[in-house]
């Protein structure tokens, strides 16, 4: 199935996502890589707010290179997921819903994902250019410091991407590797 969501998604939408769907994501996305997970979870550690809401938020982890040629940003492909598996359960806690990247997630996060109803959805790999394209608009929220891999908030309209993992912990990575198993026995 293909399905247009808009963010922020409610939890009906996200419910009706399975493992292998196509999704066009439009709306508010923040990207985060590992150093700037590392330090929204001490700003909760500390009791303070996070740098954005989390709660309903979507994040993408993805260190953009800079603009270019009149672009809002530059190449925008998905970085590695299982480098934010440290931190994920503990954002999915606080109320994040969709995460985007590639590759794939411990079983500590999918279980996290099927308390909180939270889905992951897999971008293109190795076609950054291809996801930029989709990317309208892109505003520097803070940690400047991080370089590309500092929060920023996206504007996205029609992002393609694949529901890698949903919220019941069906997992394509899993499910398309056994059915290839099973083919190749027949």
């Amino acid at each position: 199935m293909e399905y247009k969501i808009s963010i922020p998604a409610s939890e009906q939408e996200l419910k009706k996502l399975k493992a292998g769907d196509s999704v066009l994501l439009s709306g508010t996305v923040y990207t985060a890589r590992d150093a700037a997970h590392k330090r929204i979870c001490e700003c909760l550690d500390r009791g303070e707010r996070p740098p954005f809401d989390l709660n309903g938020s979507a994040v993408y982890y993805v260190g953009p290179t800079p603009e270019h040629d009149g672009c809002c940003i530059g190449s925008a492909g998905p970085t590695t997921s299982g480098r934010m598996d440290a931190y994920s359960p503990r954002l999915l806690d606080a109320g994040l819903k969709i995460m985007i990247g590639k590759g794939n997630r411990s079983d500590e996060v999918v279980r996290s994902m099927i308390r909180n109803g939270a889905v992951y959805l897999a971008a293109i790999g190795g076609a950054g250019a291809l996801m930029a394209a989709s990317i309208e608009e892109a505003e520097l929220v803070c940690w400047e410091d991080l370089g590309c891999e500092a929060v920023r908030r996206l504007t996205v309209k029609d992002m393609p991407l694949t529901v890698a993992i949903d919220s019941e912990g069906n997992d394509l990575y899993r499910l398309g590797r056994a059915q290839y198993l099973k083919e190749v026995k027949e």
